[in-house]
């Protein structure tokens, strides 16, 4: 991984009110965020009623930019989250702002998160752009976030996860291949046959078959099969044959 992901860019896709644009810029700056973009305002940009509203967020506004579409917007962007209460008859993973979160500090490339006008929120072809749907887990019986509340979330979101400890290399390593646990399973058998753990004999089959579901479970990378392979060498050489 290249340094640290720069922050998501936040685009609003043909938000109508200026007073809404200026609200989310003061969500996003106070979590840290400050790169807006706008697909096609209805009220056109810039718009003096969003100055008053962003109650101080103003390098947000004075750097945003005008799009005509939602796939120029995120051109430069890697990784796409729609933000909708419903998939819009789109199938894609559904994440939750925690969820996206996470996945944001680790992705390499630039991240965007679309965010639907007031009234209708994003439409089909809107969430198509998109690699992952985000969906806050809302009050089924009244989900009514505004544009504000909604871009507030995922920017506190994303602020907590810049305190996370980043995982490191060896909890990155993929499962070890099929042959190396084997070799660890085997290894542990050889170990317990002589010393009769595999007793009594009508018993020996389920016991070794829960040996292998305790030892394939965790899904070990293969430094950590050769540290247990190393462990149970060590075991042997130490221990007396009778």
């Amino acid at each position: 991984m290249s340094g640290t992901p720069e922050p998501p860019v936040i685009v609003l896709v043909r938000p109508q009110l200026g007073e809404n644009i200026g609200k989310a810029a003061r969500a996003m700056l106070n979590f840290g965020l400050t790169e807006m973009r706008l697909v096609t305002p209805r009220d056109g940009w810039p718009n003096p009623a969003a100055g008053p509203a962003a109650s101080g967020a103003d390098v947000v506004l004075a750097g945003a930019r005008v799009f005509e579409s939602v796939a120029e917007a995120v051109s430069d962007c890697a990784h796409v989250y729609a933000t909708t209460v419903r998939k819009r008859g789109v199938t894609k993973p559904v994440l939750t702002p925690h969820e996206a979160a996470g996945e944001i500090h680790v992705n390499e490339g630039r991240s965007a998160i679309l965010f639907g006008p007031e009234r209708s929120g994003l439409e089909t072809d809107d969430v198509a752009v998109a690699r992952a749907i985000i969906t806050v887990p809302i009050n089924p019986e009244f989900g009514s976030l505004n544009l504000a509340q909604a871009v507030i979330l995922c920017a506190y979101e994303w602020s907590r996860g810049r305190e996370l400890v980043q995982p490191t290399m060896e909890e990155l390593l993929p499962p070890a291949p099929q042959d190396e646990l084997e070799g660890l399973i085997g290894h542990f058998e050889a170990l317990l046959e002589p010393r009769g753990y595999f007793f009594p004999k009508s018993r020996a089959a389920a016991t070794r078959r829960t040996l292998r579901n305790v030892l394939t479970k965790p899904g070990w990378n293969h430094l950590e099969v050769r540290t247990l392979r190393g462990v149970l060498s060590a075991i042997e050489k130490s221990t007396p044959r009778d």
